[in-house]
């Protein structure tokens, strides 16, 4: 039944790596089927965050099984407009930095939209792009991505279908989600040149790839009805068109998040919790007010049918969500609680929170974080990164005119410190829009960030030894493009484990962060776990692993296994610990398409999981935050 809710095929894979080595597999198919056939291949390549890993798979397909681009004619979707070529945001550069200059493609045989054509000529020259691919007949496959509001290509909400190769104006909230690949918004050109629908649809086969956050719009453009303001809806009239996208970006298709009405399932209690909280949210109704009227009504027949009685039903999941609310996230001490979220011993605990960002305890988790030290436990914080980059330039000023006026306020006569201080000034007053950092600005915005980090673990009541800074080297580019994870990741991980031995560990789960370091630090524990559990660690089988999420998502009310309630002054406790980040505060860089601020992220996140708990029908609370347990 699936295909009468998915009007575009659709391929799930358990990870965005897995889906991008499908899609890098059936681009080198391609190419060696036309070198059998001693025939050019004409391939429509795209940018950004999403195709990042599928180049890295077609450069070690070149590199370790002799895949040759020789044959192969490429043709990009899309370049802002103006831009230098050799800006490390533009597309030419990230193709060339991603795929081209690692492989063997004929130079002559890259075509990328020129953001240095005269403006009175770009007509002219995107009438020859679209002339250049259909004397080569046409694009073979073309790879796309999609934007959250749907947008393929450059080609926003309200582009025509019948649109070819042309210069547009960028919606705003696509500079927006583009704009952590600048130092601010204001750097983000307003106009790009791209092909156009028409364009895109006359390719031979199209792969789109999706991952982590996009799930609403891929609901949209998979299920929904075509209209030109969901661009991607448009690929339903294309003959042979896939999405290949992982988990996370499935999450709102009707097979996953109401498998019921897309076929015969097996009726876990998983499964049951997840259909009542569901239905009950829909008709606006507490769990035990559902009756077996309403279940038949939407599609839910199958399950009285199984299980009986409606009212039954509705005790199962009212006890499973009344169960994962708890005020001790550490387990109440000397008292037996079977349906208890955490063990009560051992008492006290130590536990671990890994913050990939320096901020991201006290954003996720800070209600919880106060109440695991208030209640006790000896509790660590480690800071996976050193967020430099999130560090605007202007914060920097400020930080380096205190030191001067430090010194000079106190006679502290320093040369070292007056040159690293010079030079610091020096740079950044000469700093050109797309230059990097110097290693010495990105030692100081870190160090910005682990004085507001220590500050913070203060407020709670840590010690200063209780705080971690790893500094991963994966995060350390100076760039907002991190590198993949390495060995030294997981080694540095594992030794701080080994010496901690926690009994709890938190980590953020949270695969919706645009920048993508939330998923990396989260890969990187898992390795670390898996690695210390297969070496036969004692402590680990006594460890358990909690997933909160962050500034951009909260978990589905009926995955949460464990919920934190917090009063008022818990909330506006939370939010001062947040306030410590100064440098976080108001407009950061990379912050992503979501203009508040995000203490106010938090807070309605937070209040979000309460009202959802309560229009279930249990106790109201102010705020929760949500955990989900990792099993490994």
């Amino acid at each position: 039944m699936v295909d009468s809710f998915e009007k575009i095929a659709v391929a799930i894979y358990p990870s965005s790596k897995d889906g991008s080595r499908y899609v890098a597999q059936q681009i080198a198919q391609l190419i060696r089927e036309k070198q059998k056939n001693n025939q050019l291949c004409v391939l429509g390549l795209a940018t950004g965050s999403t195709p990042i890993s599928m180049y890295a798979e077609l450069v070690r397909l070149h590199r370790e099984e002799g895949l040759s681009f020789k044959n192969v004619v490429s043709f990009n979707l899309d370049e802002y407009y103006p831009i230098e070529k050799d800006a490390f945001q533009s597309y030419w550069s990230f193709m060339h930095r991603h795929l081209f200059n690692h492989v063997d493609i004929d130079p002559a045989n890259i075509h990328i939209p020129d953001a240095n054509w005269p403006k009175e000529e770009i007509k002219k020259h995107c009438a020859f792009y679209e002339e250049a691919i259909e004397k080569l007949g046409g694009v073979d496959l073309q790879i796309l991505g999609i934007g959250n509001n749907g947008h393929i290509g450059f080609n926003e909400p309200g582009s025509s279908i019948y649109s070819k190769t042309r210069l547009v104006n960028l919606d705003n909230g696509t500079r927006l989600a583009n704009a952590y690949e600048f130092q601010n918004m204001s750097k983000v050109p307003r106009l790009a040149i791209t092909m156009g629908i028409s364009t895109i649809l006359k390719a031979k086969r199209i792969l789109l790839m999706a991952w982590g956050m996009k799930s609403a719009i891929v609901a949209k453009a998979v299920e929904g009805h075509v209209t030109e303001q969901v661009p991607a809806s448009i690929l339903q009239q294309h003959g042979d068109c896939t999405f290949v996208i992982d988990e996370p970006a499935a999450q709102e298709l009707t097979r996953i998040k109401y498998p019921w009405l897309a076929g015969e399932i097996e009726w876990t209690s998983q499964m049951i919790k997840k259909a009542v909280v569901n239905l009950g949210l829909k008709l606006k109704k507490s769990v035990l007010s559902l009756t077996a009227h309403d279940y038949n009504e939407h599609g839910l027949s199958d399950l009285l049918v199984e299980k009986g009685d409606s009212y039954e039903i509705n005790l199962q999941v009212f006890y499973m969500l009344r169960d994962s609310l708890t005020g001790w996230p550490g387990g109440k001490p000397g008292v037996v609680l079977p349906t208890h979220p955490e063990r009560s011993e051992p008492y006290p605990k130590k536990c671990l929170i890994f913050s990939p960002h320096p901020d991201d305890d006290i954003i996720s988790m800070g209600g919880t974080f106060m109440r695991l030290h208030d209640q006790g436990h000896e509790v660590h914080v480690a800071y996976q990164t050193s967020g430099n980059i999130a560090v605007t330039d202007e914060f920097v000023t400020r930080f380096l005119d205190f030191a001067v006026g430090f010194e000079d306020m106190f006679g502290i006569d320093n040369n070292k410190s007056q040159q690293i201080l010079s030079a610091a000034r020096t740079f950044l007053a000469s700093k050109k829009k797309d230059e990097s950092d110097t290693s010495e600005i990105r030692a100081i915005k870190g160090l910005i960030r682990r004085c507001e980090a220590k500050a913070t673990c203060r407020y709670v009541g840590l010690t200063d030894d209780r705080c971690h800074f790893m500094n991963l080297p994966f995060y350390e580019t100076g760039t907002v493009e991190k590198k993949p994870m390495s060995e030294t990741d997981v080694q540095i991980t594992m030794e701080l484990l080994r010496k901690l031995k926690p009994h709890q560990i938190y980590c953020a789960g949270d695969l919706a962060d645009p920048h993508g370091t939330h998923k990396v630090c989260l890969d990187i524990i898992f390795e670390s776990m898996h690695r210390l559990k297969a070496a036969g660690e004692s402590w680990i089988k006594d460890c358990w692993v909690w997933l909160y999420k962050g500034a951009w998502q909260e978990w589905d009310i009926s995955e949460i296994e464990m919920a934190i309630p917090m009063s008022p002054d818990q909330v506006m406790k939370k939010r001062f610990g947040i306030f410590i980040h100064q440098s976080q505060k108001d407009m950061v860089p990379f912050q992503g398409t979501d203009s508040r601020e995000f203490w106010q992220r938090a807070e309605d996140r937070n209040a979000n999981t309460a009202n959802l708990y309560a229009e279930l029908g249990m106790t109201k609370y102010a705020a929760m935050e949500a955990f989900v347990r990792w099993h490994y």
